[in-house]
């Protein structure tokens, strides 16, 4: 498939070069050990082939990628914001990374075992349909896909309401787009794309909290505050698909035409 165009995908494409490019891998690092991404790193590895290659789809500053090569799984990285990919390279010159674009990816069909995606495919406004056929493509059958996608939780809801009674748009802003998707609506899209998913987790239920601002921020880099990281704790338990900030899903790409109506 070949990479869309508009000014809306150049313009949300300039908007990752921007963000990036002020950007820092090591704190990038840092947070990503934060307590709020437990519920995400402690799990999705389990489902991952420690023989096969792994992409990360959208990779940014390779802070993930770097992870995943710690606990000693094969991962490439792949992102169309080349600023990015500099500071990566920087850090860590033996990362292995590319230039390009999720919706026309330079592997051949069949070639990789696992395709991640953290927070990407929202940004899209032709939605994330494409994407995700381009993933199945490049998959052996039973390959892993691993996808976060924003969930319209509580607080998102309620901010929509608000910009509709303020006749804003339901855009984030005149550059840049972003969608949340529901559970159900995240399970079409994985299901018409050709996989099965096998675990749908509502996770980062601090980071909502952390939008909220005040006393659930801490001082840094996208830092949840204590009272934060205890109220998601419960949260997780009592109310984990209304204060989730994204959905996790886990899925495999069908082995045989059959299975796809299972």
């Amino acid at each position: 498939m070949t990479e869309p165009t508009g000014s809306r995908y150049d313009s949300t494409r300039q908007a990752w070069e921007d963000i990036w490019a002020r950007a820092d891998v090591a704190v990038e690092l840092d947070a990503l050990r934060e307590k709020r991404t437990a519920d995400q790193l402690g799990v999705f590895p389990r489902y991952l082939s420690r023989e096969g290659m792994i992409l990360e789809a959208g990779v940014g500053l390779g802070a993930t990628m770097i992870w995943l090569r710690e606990q000693g799984f094969h991962v490439i990285g792949l992102d169309y914001a080349v600023n990015a990919l500099r500071a990566a390279r920087a850090y860590d010159p033996t990362l292995d990374l590319q230039a390009g674009d999720v919706h026309a990816l330079p592997y051949r069909s069949g070639s990789l075992h696992g395709y991640l995606s953290f927070g990407v495919l929202e940004h899209f406004e032709h939605g994330m349909g494409p994407a995700l056929r381009e993933a199945n493509r490049v998959l052996v059958p039973g390959g892993t896909l691993v996808l976060t996608i924003p969930y319209p939780n509580v607080v998102h809801r309620l901010v929509g309401w608000k910009r509709r009674l303020l006749g804003q748009s339901r855009l984030t802003d005149e550059q840049f787009y972003e969608s949340t998707y529901t559970q159900r609506d995240l399970i079409r899209e994985v299901k018409a794309a050709g996989f099965i998913p096998v675990l749908v987790k509502p996770t980062s239920h601090a980071f909502t909290l952390w939008g909220m601002g005040g006393p659930f921020r801490a001082p840094g880099y996208y830092r949840a505050s204590p009272l934060a990281d205890r109220l998601a704790s419960v949260l997780r338990v009592v109310a984990p698909w209304a204060f989730n900030f994204s959905t996790m899903v886990i899925a495999r790409k069908v082995r045989e035409a059959n299975e796809r109506g299972g």
